[in-house]
């Protein structure tokens, strides 16, 4: 099981590269990309760079909302990956990507610290006021999923804390902050043993699709990473992190 180390839990806004710098700015593509796709993404980038030397592919990470809104002010983004389509919708919206594309699936899952001193059996354990539950703002794609599990389910909840995106839950129940936090399976995949997982059934859990696109500022050979995030091996890499097919 591939495991995510606290140092990987990038912090919102920030760009990192998947290799060094590169000095032609025309051969680096700038991907913007929901948080929840951080490990897999850096894969794709490094699978993508292999096959493409001429390419450097720089990330950026954070929840899907503040990465639209970025792209609509005019960041200089070629590429946008987000975790929902509603965060799609504000830049297409705006005129800011075309032709978004769906690559990925996510549903939720509960996590825990190592221990579940709360004694966390199943979601409707949430609901205990006792409990400190930390979850993703509504704002930002897995705070709307959030919000419609409890609702499909049929229960009233409230959260300690609301987090800018999926990452910033995984690390407050990974420093024992927190007695519970609701992520994407894929995040409780990744965090490894650093957590415990309780998983949502099927029946009782929310999906959400992931779409893709060039922004209307693309640089060319943008459209290559995109491909290749469609293409059989990009969907590999995806599975192995546990996203499903859309």
């Amino acid at each position: 099981m591939k495991r995510v180390l606290l140092a990987a839990l990038v912090l919102p806004l920030a760009l990192t590269a998947c290799a060094a710098d590169d000095d032609d700015a025309q051969a680096t593509i700038t991907v913007s990309a929901a948080a929840s796709l951080t490990d897999a993404f850096a894969e794709i980038g490094d699978a993508f760079m292999q096959a493409n030397p001429e390419v450097r592919i720089r990330f950026n990470f954070a929840g899907s909302s503040t990465l639209a809104a970025q792209i609509n002010a005019g960041a200089p983004v070629d590429v946008f990956a987000a975790a929902s389509m509603q965060s799609m919708q504000a830049t297409l919206d705006a005129g800011s990507i075309r032709n978004p594309q769906n690559f990925a699936a996510n549903q939720l899952a509960i996590v825990v610290p190592r221990g579940n001193p709360a004694g966390i059996i199943e979601l409707a354990d949430l609901q205990n006021s006792d409990v400190t539950l930390v979850t993703c703002d509504a704002r930002v794609p897995c705070g709307a999923a959030t919000n419609a599990l409890f609702d499909k389910n049929g229960l009233s909840v409230t959260s300690s804390s609301l987090e800018p995106d999926v990452r910033a839950v995984l690390t407050k129940v990974i420093a024992d902050e927190a007695d519970a936090g609701i992520v994407y399976r894929t995040d409780a995949f990744a965090a490894g043993d650093q957590v415990e997982v309780i998983e949502i059934e099927d029946d009782n859990n929310v999906i959400n699709t992931y779409p893709i696109a060039l922004t209307t500022q693309a640089k060319n050979g943008s459209q290559a990473f995109v491909d290749f995030v469609l293409s059989d091996e990009g969907q590999d890499i995806l599975r192995t992190w546990g996203f499903e097919s859309p």
